[in-house]
């Protein structure tokens, strides 16, 4: 993660296109699939019905978070979209993933009727086209936020702790393949006569499925248990600590991502012996000041002054008694 500002506008914009996009699609995609008797139609309609409800769970993480801090949560309410953006990727599994693969199991083992995919086709293709429209936004933003940060797209979308716009480019490429798909599964089953290919294309859709659920899942989760700053992001922190006077180094360094841009920084640092109490109060205030000013979305910083000689003692002692632990074992 690098410096950011507020992005929860532009997100919400992402998310209700994907929403508007997908709820429209899903009827369709139900009344086609149910017209020609194609279980990958059927598929994918399960899969945009879970796209919708994902986007309805993510523009709850988006409101919920924006919560200002109160006194049952001081640290303010950033992560809680992270748990509904888990909850939007589970929606993913089992309303479409799951579905997908019974579906195309139970056509490849019984069989299926084909009747007429002409309203299926006009279906695929106007899909094709929302979808297209709603993954243009995701990414127009992503690329908007990668050039604002200075990052490549590619690192800044691998590494966002945007999930909510993470989760709508990712369902919408998802889409885009499973449309393709399910045209493929119509098209063979049109050339054969046999439903197989219909099955097997709802099989891919559902495997298609499981590896998205499987990455938003991984991110969310990740991010719920804290995840740091970048690297980079991170030397620019001690940087910004280091050039503040009277400061002569940071003993430790802890950075924690508790929204997209909310970033809290916690340090141990140490002070030239000579510089009194005052002094050391006004470069604390100093260091905020600048870390502030460097990355916006850092929004609370706590500074403990401590004496190098006395960190380097209790790191001594914990490895000390690292040893003794080892030799007792």
């Amino acid at each position: 993660m690098t410096d950011a500002h507020s992005s929860g506008g532009g997100s919400t914009f992402t998310v209700v296109v994907a929403a508007l996009a997908n709820l429209g699609i899903a009827v369709a995609k139900a009344v086609a699939g149910l017209i020609s008797g194609s279980s990958a139609m059927l598929s994918e309609a399960a899969h945009s019905v879970a796209d919708t409800v994902t986007e309805v769970l993510l523009l709850t993480a988006l409101k919920r978070s924006e919560k200002p801090a109160d006194e049952a949560h001081p640290l303010g309410y950033g992560p809680e979209r992270y748990i509904w953006a888990l909850l939007a990727s589970v929606a993913t599994f089992v309303g479409g993933a799951v579905f997908s693969i019974y579906d195309g199991v139970h056509t490849l083992l019984a069989g299926e009727d084909l009747g007429d995919p002409l309203l299926s086709y006009l279906v695929l293709v106007v899909a094709f086209l929302l979808e297209g429209f709603s993954l243009r936004t995701g990414l127009r933003q992503v690329r908007e936020e990668a050039v604002r940060l200075g990052a490549p797209a590619r690192h800044y979308f691998r590494r966002t702790p945007d999930t909510a716009v993470k989760a709508v480019v990712m369902e919408d490429s998802a889409a885009l393949l499973g449309l393709l798909l399910a045209a493929g599964g119509l098209l063979g089953g049109q050339l054969t006569g046999s439903g197989v290919w219909d099955g097997i294309a709802s099989l891919l859709i559902g495997v298609l499925l499981v590896y998205v659920a499987w990455v938003l899942g991984r991110s969310n989760v990740q991010l719920l248990i804290g995840r740091p700053v970048s690297a980079p992001m991170r030397e620019g922190i001690r940087e910004e600590l280091l050039a503040v006077e009277h400061l002569v180094a940071v003993l430790e360094l802890t950075t924690l991502i508790q929204g997209p841009d909310e970033v809290l920084v916690a340090a141990k640092v140490d002070f030239a012996d000579s510089v009194g109490a005052e002094q050391v109060e006004s470069a604390c205030e100093e260091a905020e000041h600048r870390l502030r000013r460097r990355y916006a979305s850092i929004k609370r910083v706590y500074l403990d002054p401590t004496s190098g000689r006395e960190a380097r003692r209790r790191a001594r002692t914990a490895e000390e008694g690292g040893r003794d632990g080892e030799r007792d074992a």
